[in-house]
């Protein structure tokens, strides 16, 4: 698969850059995707994801309480937005201290563990992906920017030689 990042230029701010995953050719990101997923069953909760990510964007940064941690395999920096707790919707995300994120799907959330929910399972490792494919370019194609706020270089990533 290819990736490519897109940054959401009206969730980012001067506190955070806000990116998402855009896959193979398609014309829509992952974050546009799950608006359209789950706008009409869950608009409160879309709402209410909207706002916080103009909040991290424009007026905090991407504080760790924002996240729920730990949510893919050690260092790769893939978490779960925080929602209310009796919100349903999960989405996946990873976060690069506090000045950016990607932001990429996820979807109700009904059961324990991510891993017993197809979908949820999928859009968790797409993320994991996404983020081994950073690491093993980060300092040779792609780089932060002096103020850390934003990626610079080659914003397009293939998985045909992930190892």
């Amino acid at each position: 698969m290819k990736y490519k990042l897109k940054k959401i230029p009206n969730l980012s701010g001067n506190k955070a850059t806000i990116y998402s995953v855009i896959i193979d050719d398609n014309d829509r990101s992952l974050y546009e995707l799950f608006l359209a997923e789950n706008y009409t069953s869950h608009i409160s909760e879309i709402t209410f994801i909207n706002k916080q990510l103009q909040i991290i964007g424009k007026k905090t940064g991407a504080r760790e309480g924002f996240f729920k941690m730990y949510e893919g395999k050690y260092g790769d920096g893939v978490c779960a937005l925080y929602d209310k707790p009796e919100y349903k919707l999960r989405l996946y995300c990873i976060r690069y201290g506090t000045q950016i994120i990607i932001v990429g799907g996820g979807g109700e959330k009904n059961v324990r563990a991510l891993q017993d929910d197809p979908k949820l399972k999928k859009e968790n490792y797409i993320l994991r992906d996404v983020s081994k494919l950073i690491a093993e370019k980060l300092n040779d194609e792609i780089s932060f920017s002096i103020d850390g706020f934003e990626f610079e270089g080659n914003l397009e990533l293939d998985d045909e030689n992930i190892s």
